[in-house]
């Protein structure tokens, strides 16, 4: 058997693996670690083609003046995310529970009037 200089490569990056894991993993395993990566690697790639999209759409907001809040709030987007996400959510559920108390209110408000009325 004789060794190629990527065949050395490999075994010595396998032998790095074993140490991480404490044991040399079967080649299920391997096979599932490295699908796993290339799995996360494409999410990577995704989430970045997502956020160039992201400002792309940003700058042509900053250029169309009635379109600035809409920058500004991707802007708040791309820098806080996760912090934009849970105002978003939690400004939506606060508008649909104030507009629900508003029907209930002007219905309240038209029913006394009409039994005032009649």
């Amino acid at each position: 058997m004789t060794f190629t200089p990527s065949r050395a490569l490999q075994l010595e990056l396998e032998l790095d693996e074993a140490r991480r894991h404490g044991r040399w993993l079967s080649d299920e395993e391997r096979a599932a670690r490295q699908l796993e990566l290339t799995r996360q690697q494409a999410a990577l790639e995704q989430q970045r083609l997502h956020r160039r999209k992201l400002v792309v759409l940003t700058v042509v907001a900053l250029l169309v003046p009635p379109l600035w809040p809409l920058a500004l709030a991707l802007t708040l987007y791309l820098l806080f995310p996760i912090t934009t996400r849970r105002l978003a959510l939690a400004t939506g559920t606060s508008l649909l529970v104030l507009g629900g108390l508003a029907a209930v209110l002007i219905t309240t408000l038209v029913v006394g009037l009409l039994m005032l009325l009649f």
